[in-house]
């Protein structure tokens, strides 16, 4: 099934008003910055979330300039966020495209992403809404601490799904919950119907961290990064912190501590991906999400206008069956 058109269908004109208005903002005349820009619009990607905002503008009202310039703003603080995680994170692929840090180098990744920072800022001075304004500070504050939360977790050496969930709530799921609950918000939505988007923009959120991690544990050329590439940055993900925390098989256990110490072998990461299947941690992950999308269903039916139910199932299932 075509899930995107289905998606696009109810928001395609305003669609291409926000490509438009946000392409525009990566635009620069100077060389360095210019072609450093140039090559971030390479990788937009489906722009999942500025879809949302302007789903969740529809639901509570008509898409305005306001909502146009909220959604824009959100992107570029996503995008700054990946740039800056790039270099944090030592990669040298998104999505199968050369990270700005590979093609360049860190300062110029770190200068860049400032960059695209600050012109979030501008874009965001433009809704004239101090609410809005305050939404997507905080949302900034939150993916910083998550990316710190993340940072510490690797020197933990308690393996619980509370401390996974913690940061996905933090790097992924405040992101989805702050698209969402920012569109309703820019078409004047009530306190109450903000606070509604909010919560199914989370259990997006939860939904689709959990389905990116299980591409972890299998072979794929599209999503730029190989099998493997969570524990090889020190990460351990949903489903191998339930293959871990329900075995006393001590060696995997000592795989899992050398993946936090940084000090695992691609061999061993294999072991470890492949006792993680063994012991129905993909299966689980798979559970989890679906829980979360019992949650995600109730909004959309009892709080969705019916005209855009459609397009809201369409999104709901994307995320949950996505290949990358």
């Amino acid at each position: 099934m075509d899930y995107l058109s289905i998606i696009k269908a109810p928001i395609e004109a305003d669609l291409q008003e926000f490509r438009r208005l946000f392409q525009d903002t990566l635009e620069h005349s100077d060389g360095l910055l210019s072609s450093a820009l140039a090559h971030i619009r390479q990788r937009t990607g489906k722009q999942m979330r500025p879809m949302l905002t302007l789903l969740a503008a529809k639901n509570y009202g008509e898409i305005s300039q306001v909502t146009q310039y909220a959604a824009v703003a959100l992107e570029l603080l996503h995008t700054a966020s990946l740039v800056h995680d790039d270099v944090v994170d030592e990669s040298s692929e998104r999505r199968g495209v050369p990270s700005l840090n590979a093609s360049y180098n860190n300062k110029v990744a770190v200068l860049v992403g400032d960059y695209i920072l600050s012109t979030c800022l501008l874009n965001v001075s433009f809704t004239r809404n101090h609410r809005i304004l305050y939404f997507l500070s905080e949302l900034g504050r939150t993916l910083a601490a998550g990316e710190i939360l993340q940072l510490q977790n690797i020197n933990n050496q308690d393996v619980s799904e509370d401390a996974y969930y913690q940061v996905i709530r933090q790097k992924t799921a405040s992101l989805f919950e702050t698209c969402s609950s920012m569109g309703a918000l820019s078409v004047g939505a009530s306190d109450e119907d903000v606070e509604q988007a909010k919560i199914f923009g989370h259990n997006l959120g939860m939904i689709f961290q959990i389905r990116d991690d299980i591409f972890d544990y299998f072979d794929s050329s599209e999503i730029g990064k190989p099998t493997g590439n969570d524990m090889r940055e020190g990460k351990l993900t949903l489903p191998v912190i339930y293959a871990l925390n329900h075995s006393d098989f001590e060696p995997m256990k000592a795989l899992a501590r050398k993946v936090k110490a940084g000090s695992i072998n691609a061999d061993e990461i294999a072991v470890l991906v492949e006792f993680t299947k063994r012991q129905g941690g993909i299966e689980y992950a798979r559970q989890k999400m679906d829980e979360i999308a019992l949650d995600a269903k109730r909004y959309i039916s009892e709080c969705v206008k019916p005209e855009l139910q459609d397009a809201y199932t369409a999104y709901l299932e994307y995320v949950i069956r996505r290949n990358l």
